[in-house]
């Protein structure tokens, strides 16, 4: 190493920073509750690899991070994660530095260095699965049979889910305000990337929700709440984790397999392609800036792309 490099144990920040001059708490707080936790739990992953489990994201001076460590990490993560795991992971590694320049913390060289890693190439297998029209009504109709608030509240926030194909971070952010009856749409106002979007429900959300939205009254404020034992309805937001709590008990219950929140947008895509809607309308409903990113979501299967060829094709052969 030359005298520039850096020990592993000269990684540990000596001293407590404070949050306004933290690279990993400045870059942390300019992201969405739901990015803020996904990308925290990646950088106290490479905290960790970078100071044998000694470090978290907040213990660690990225400051002094140079090309060796990025370029070792980047090695670790390509072995021990999909491409697109690991990528999000160089992703919130390099912003962390950046954060470390802006705040002057690092030279500009040292920064470009330190930046200068590549992505991992290679396409991750799909994740995830798609919810059949049987699974979904199966799961509406487990909450009709609770005849209590808590089932018209958790049929319209499936109805949401399934059929606009917001993330559930979306979807908890919805406000009072943001829904408007008459066309069935929902104005997005924190979307990823802090990106706005106008979706429209079908009709059969459209009756979810305002089937709900008689029981919860017009007061401002969530427009998916907390209900309380007893019917009383609290006008505050639900959690990341409080929806996905609702989704497993209504599985369980309705007797459908396991599925994440996330298995409703993948199905809202697919289904749009399937229906022929052409991949850019998709691509703005999703609220994805790139149609490639959209295309990832479609989990078709084989059968029906073999179909859409043989039935849609003709090469004038013989």
């Amino acid at each position: 190493m030359t005298e520039q490099s850096t020990r592993q144990f000269d990684l540990v920040l000596r001293t407590p920073t404070p949050l306004t001059l933290h690279p990993a708490a400045v870059y942390l707080s300019s992201l969405t509750s739901g990015s803020r936790r996904t990308m925290q739990k990646a950088l106290n992953a490479i905290a960790e690899m970078l100071t044998d489990d000694q470090c978290d994201a907040m213990s660690v001076d990225w400051s002094k991070l140079r090309y060796q460590h990025t370029a070792a990490i980047r090695a670790v993560l390509m072995e021990r994660y999909s491409p697109a795991t690991a990528n999000r992971m160089l992703c919130a590694l390099r912003r962390v530095l950046r954060e470390a320049f802006r705040l002057g913390l690092m030279s500009a060289d040292d920064y470009a260095h330190a930046a200068d890693v590549s992505n991992v190439r290679g396409d991750s297998p799909l994740r995830g699965r798609l919810l059949k029209i049987s699974e979904i009504a199966a799961l509406l109709k487990d909450c009709k049979n609770d005849q209590d608030m808590i089932g018209v509240r958790d049929a319209a926030l499936i109805a949401i889910l399934s059929g606009s194909g917001l993330r559930r971070s979306e979807a908890v952010a919805l406000d009072l305000g943001d829904y408007n009856s008459e066309d069935g749409s929902l104005q997005v106002r924190k979307g990823k990337g802090g990106k706005s979007r106008t979706v429209y429900l079908p009709a059969g959300a459209v009756a979810a929700l305002d089937a709900w939205l008689k029981v919860r009254g017009d007061l401002r404020g969530a427009l998916i709440c907390p209900v309380r034992r007893g019917g009383h309805v609290e006008i505050r937001r639900l959690t990341d984790q409080a929806v996905m709590v609702i989704l497993r008990k209504r599985a369980l219950s309705a007797g459908v397999a396991p599925f994440s929140p996330h298995d409703f947008r993948r199905t809202f895509i697919s289904n749009l392609l399937e229906a022929g809607v052409d991949v850019l309308t998709v691509s703005r409903l999703a609220g994805h800036a790139d149609p490639a990113t959209t295309q990832k979501y479609d989990l078709r299967p084989e059968e029906a792309k073999r179909q859409a060829v043989q039935q849609h094709l003709h090469v004038p052969y013989g």
